[in-house]
């Protein structure tokens, strides 16, 4: 009768061990493994430059071509000048062209495909969009939660909250790196606020 017993309770471990094995790996942590993933995608457009600035048509092309890609917070603007120089007069040009919907340039431009011809500059418009690409995660239930382990789905409402509202994604991959308050954040942000509306 003994042995009977003991048969019994080594198959029903077994049984449960077999269970837990099919679970997967589990987060016994108050920590989500579900993280905001931050993706970038560059635009670029070709402009004629002689050196000392470039013309009224091509002007009007930069302005159409952010206003086509909605250019506003978090994207950031830079210039490759190829193998030209960076005159002040086209540095100028480029900078109002963007200042006017509230973004500023930036010194560095990232590498992009092809090079950029001789007489010509290139303008590459850097988007950042965040997001949480494991989510949702069903791929468990409590039903057979022997270790008291977190749902699969745990921290994916929170954090794709987060990738949602966040303003600049590029504050969830390094922060703000200017710790002292810059007061045109603000005038930007209230002034394109103000431009949309129509307000004053």
């Amino acid at each position: 009768m003994r042995n009977v017993k003991f048969l019994t309770l080594a198959a029903a471990s077994i049984t449960l061990a077999s269970c837990a094995g099919e679970l997967g790996t589990t987060n016994t942590s108050m920590y989500s493994v579900h993280q905001p993933v931050v993706e970038r995608t560059n635009f670029a457009i070709d402009l004629a430059s002689d050196g000392g600035g470039i013309s009224s048509i091509e002007q009007t092309r930069l302005g159409e071509w952010f206003d086509a890609l909605q250019l506003g917070y978090g994207d950031r603007v830079s210039v490759d000048y190829g193998s030209g120089y960076a005159s002040k007069a086209v540095a100028q040009s480029i900078y109002n062209s963007a200042a006017e919907r509230g973004v500023l340039l930036d010194e560095v431009a990232p590498v992009t495909d092809g090079q950029v011809a001789p007489g010509m500059l290139r303008v590459i418009v850097t988007r950042s969009k965040a997001s949480v690409p494991s989510c949702p995660d069903i791929s468990t239930d409590h039903d057979r939660n022997y270790n008291a382990s977190n749902h699969s789905n745990f921290g994916c409402a929170t954090n794709s909250n987060l990738a949602a509202m966040v303003a600049d994604p590029e504050d969830l991959v390094r922060g703000r790196e200017n710790k002292k308050l810059d007061s045109n954040t603000g005038r930007n942000a209230v002034g394109a606020y103000r431009t949309k509306t129509g307000g004053n």
